[in-house]
């Protein structure tokens, strides 16, 4: 499948993305293989944990101590591998994601295994859909790289979480973008790109249309300012941080690439 979308003086990201994950389903991204049968059965005897990041597992102190009964809103987070768990442990869960594809993931499993799961496709940014304080934890994995602007993700997280909610977040730290990918592949580290990035702007045409060519997902970094800086002045109060590597990334030799944080909703 070779993706539709040229490079359109204003190209729709949205669409452009929600046709590049559809593809990665296609493709096997390890984002989007759904959980086993043996991983939900462990989540139903209390025996699970998740990930905000590449490897490392969220601390179980960083969820409510009882989630039977917790709203939980899966915010970016389709592909069948965290709400399915959740889902298990106890949780109400909705999943958010831009994906048909992600949320079948999702489907597929609460299926298979008898789990009531709600999907609903839709924009990060955008939760008009949910009411005020709808949910008592938000968990959204390492995903606003494919969002443009992530204040509105921010502000939207705080709005439809109840006083007292949690906000756990996967992100990208923004010196993932620097490097030159194709001398990163082989394990040297040249500065390329100037910081903030953006799959439409930092690159070349020639790079560019290539990526978009090929079905790539587009990506944005953001600063620690937006991310962090984002988050509180959305209101939240950060209480849990912890950095995380990609096993996946040369950079793992020489520093950690994630990080994730917890928030509380006042």
């Amino acid at each position: 499948m070779r993706s539709t979308l040229l490079y359109p003086r204003k190209l729709d990201i949205l669409s452009h993305n929600r046709l590049a994950w559809d593809r990665q389903v296609e493709q096997g991204n390890r984002w989007t293989v759904p959980v086993t049968h043996e991983q939900i059965i462990a989540a139903r005897k209390g025996e699970w944990d998740i990930l905000l990041t590449p490897t490392r597992a969220v601390p179980r102190g960083w969820f409510p101590s009882d989630l039977h009964g917790c709203s939980v809103l899966c915010l970016a987070s389709g592909g069948g591998q965290q709400a399915p768990v959740l889902a298990a442990a106890g949780a109400v869960v909705t999943v958010l994601d831009n994906s048909p594809r992600q949320l079948q993931q999702d489907r597929l499993v609460a299926e298979r295994e008898g789990l009531n799961v709600t999907t609903l496709e839709g924009d990060m940014a955008d939760l008009s859909r949910f009411a005020d304080g709808t949910f008592e934890l938000i968990f959204h994995p390492v995903s606003n790289i494919f969002a443009p602007e992530i204040l509105p993700v921010w502000r939207e997280a705080f709005r439809v979480l109840k006083p007292g909610g949690i906000l756990l977040a996967g992100i990208a730290n923004p010196v993932f973008y620097i490097f030159d990918p194709d001398q990163l592949d082989a394990g040297k580290f040249k500065v390329k790109y100037s910081l903030p990035y953006s799959d439409l702007v930092s690159l070349s045409p020639a790079r560019r249309k290539k990526y978009l060519d090929l079905g790539y997902p587009l990506e944005f970094s953001h600063t620690l300012d937006e991310q962090i800086g984002g988050q509180m002045a959305a209101g939240f109060m950060l209480v849990g941080f912890y950095e995380d590597y990609d096993p996946e990334s040369a950079l793992q030799q020489i520093m950690p690439t994630f990080f994730a944080t917890r928030a509380l909703k006042p």
